[in-house]
């Protein structure tokens, strides 16, 4: 084993060359200079356990006595580049990755609270903790609140759906604006313009924006049904109605919709309702749970708001385990079994939110001017989604196995795991082009070595 040097070779790349090919077409939104600095904070980003702070990654590259360290806080603060720009690089790689080009594109959309505290953060606000609270007990927290959008795809080696982030706005609360000549933007105004962006990325391509509750609204789904469709949660005391009929001759405005049809509660209590039988994979911690499904159309009012067409699905459980729900899906032609399938796969929203905190260190981040935070937990999303793209280039050479234990035995890899083959591909690169004076190496016996480098690959 070699000692690290004080100061690595600075034109030597801190990435590894089968890594940097997955972002041969990125250097093109930095300037040169930037995208050095770029690639050195994004290997100690990944290397870096515990903060992720600009100093805890030039520390993990041995970088500490570097006097020039400014100019890293200044790809943050200061350099001149788009994340939006950059965003939609990521989409279209991980689109053309892991979908064939007529597979609908299906993307989660959700908020989260970062936790954070300072008088200088300007967007910093008062919000329940999602975390800590529950039906009967509210916790608020101080933070920024993020509205990130994910790629919703079947990762092989991990043998499920993966949540992949790409797009994270900040969407500041309502006081943010309170000193500012511009109006108030709400959570819906962010995920209208959030689903109208993807969908100029993505033009020609099926896309499918799910969403929980707070995104059941009327005037948000009738801005963007015409470009994507939206699937999200149903009231049963929904004011539903049947399309309008054709106009009849002479004056007065022309209907907007038919008579008032049955609320879904009827529908569900109707003993005509014609129910199907269907295995769901995975529903509230049961696998292969069986429910009935019925389905049917309408037009979905309310008074002062377009009507918006959907197709609603009712679902109970045959166990009476859970309360009946509702879903909608603003495209008519969707199978039921579709729509109940996008939806249940925005679980895994969660699951991302819960490692980049235990993985990549959100919530460590010490930046505090405007910029700097509008960069930084976007990024760090961003990297869950790219290092996850590495590892699927790895699994395609050699099959990723999973870090198992007598107590703790796993049937699939993890993200850990895939953080941990990504790590061990850098770490080897950095220690390749290091020294190899006799004088800086030093004999280690394999097994020691073998734990010392499991303990940086898994380190949090």
């Amino acid at each position: 084993m070699q000692h690290p040097d004080p100061s690595p070779p600075s034109c030597e790349s801190p990435l590894p060359e089968r890594l940097l090919l997955r972002l041969a077409d990125l250097p093109k939104l930095f300037t040169r200079p930037t995208w050095q600095n770029v690639l050195l904070l994004v290997a100690g980003a990944i290397l870096a356990p515990g903060k992720r702070t600009v100093t805890a990654a030039l520390r993990i590259l041995g970088r500490q006595q570097e006097t020039d360290f400014p100019i890293y806080h200044g790809v943050l603060n200061k350099a001149v580049w788009s994340s939006r720009a950059v965003a939609g690089w990521l989409l279209c790689l991980l689109v053309d990755t892991f979908l064939r080009a007529d597979a609908a594109v299906v993307i989660g959309i959700d908020d989260t609270i970062e936790r954070r505290w300072g008088q200088k953060i300007s967007a910093r606000g008062i919000y329940r903790d999602p975390v800590r609270s529950s039906k009967g007990h509210f916790v608020k927290t101080s933070g920024l609140r993020w509205l990130s959008a994910q790629l919703l795809v079947h990762i092989p080696w991990v043998g499920r759906i993966m949540g992949l982030p790409f797009l994270t706005v900040l969407a500041p609360s309502k006081r943010f604006y309170a000193d500012k000549p511009r109006s108030p933007k709400t959570l819906l105004d962010w995920a209208r313009q959030v689903a109208l962006q993807i969908h100029r990325w993505l033009p020609g391509r099926r896309i499918v924006i799910v969403g929980d509750t707070a995104f059941a609204a009327v005037d948000f789904l009738g801005a963007v049904r015409n470009y994507v469709s939206v699937v999200t949660r149903l009231r049963l005391d929904a004011n539903l109605y049947a399309p309008a009929p054709p106009r009849r001759p002479g004056r007065g405005r022309p209907a907007v919709k038919g008579k008032r049809l049955p609320t879904l509660t009827q529908v569900l209590h109707d003993a005509g309702t014609v129910w199907q039988r269907h295995t769901v994979t995975l529903w509230y911690g049961r696998t292969n749970r069986v429910v009935e499904i019925a389905t049917g159309t309408a037009v979905w009012y309310r008074g002062g708001s377009p009507p918006v067409p959907i197709r609603w699905l009712l679902v109970r459980d045959r166990l009476s385990e859970l309360p009946p729900q509702a879903f909608l899906c603003t495209d008519l032609d969707a199978a039921p079994v579709d729509i109940l399938q996008w939806f249940v796969s925005r679980w895994q929203l969660e699951v991302t939110f819960q490692e980049v905190r235990a993985h990549l260190g959100v919530e460590t981040q010490r930046q505090w001017s405007d910029l700097a935070i509008m960069r930084t937990t976007p990024a760090l999303l961003g990297l869950f989604s790219l290092v996850a793209l590495w590892a699927h280039d790895l699994a395609a050479d050699t099959p990723l196995v999973p870090a198992t234990a007598a107590w703790y035995p796993k049937r699939h890899c993890t993200f850990s795991d895939a953080i941990a083959a990504v790590r061990r591909e850098i770490w080897h690169h950095q220690v390749s082009f290091m020294s190899r004076a006799s004088r800086d190496s030093i004999k280690i016996p394999r097994q020691l070595w073998d734990r010392a480098a499991n303990a940086l690959a898994y380190a949090a």
